[in-house]
């Protein structure tokens, strides 16, 4: 057989075989692991579709955590938006939640662990005036 000649159906199925066998050892693993760490999951199909719920939630997650670690240096709350993107994530990975609780922690705090309603009023008050201010400055001056 030359160089030239096509590969046979022996030759192009062997790299497609393993690929779909290494593709479906992935989904049971995948499926074993949601039974196993999942709350709410007695079939396959309700583990499958977890599956895609979570997989939704950690790219909605990441997404929300880049826009907040981009927004910044930017006038807005950017450590807000990071806060809630690591919010997202924390139901998944231990690092987000860990890294969030450093946030909280850092946060004036009640005795009983909560953030007062005066902290709160105030973010909103810094948030909105920054967001105004910003606005004037680049569309008005």
């Amino acid at each position: 057989m030359s160089e030239s000649d096509p590969p046979g159906p022996a030759e192009t199925d062997e790299p497609e075989r393993a690929r779909v066998e290494h593709h479906s050892r992935l989904v049971e693993a995948a499926i074993a692991a949601e039974f196993e760490t999942g709350a709410y999951e007695e079939t396959l199909a309700e583990a499958k579709r977890h599956i895609v719920y979570r997989l939704a939630r950690m790219a909605l997650g990441f997404t929300v955590l880049i826009l907040g670690l981009l927004a910044i240096p930017l006038p807005g709350p950017g450590w807000l938006i990071v806060a809630l993107g690591l919010g997202i994530l924390s139901r998944d990975f231990a690092w987000a939640e860990r890294t969030l609780d450093l946030v909280r922690n850092r946060l004036p705090q009640d005795a009983d662990g909560r953030i007062p309603t005066k902290t709160w009023v105030m973010i909103g008050v810094a948030t909105a005036m920054t967001a105004s201010v910003s606005t004037w400055w680049g569309f008005f001056r």
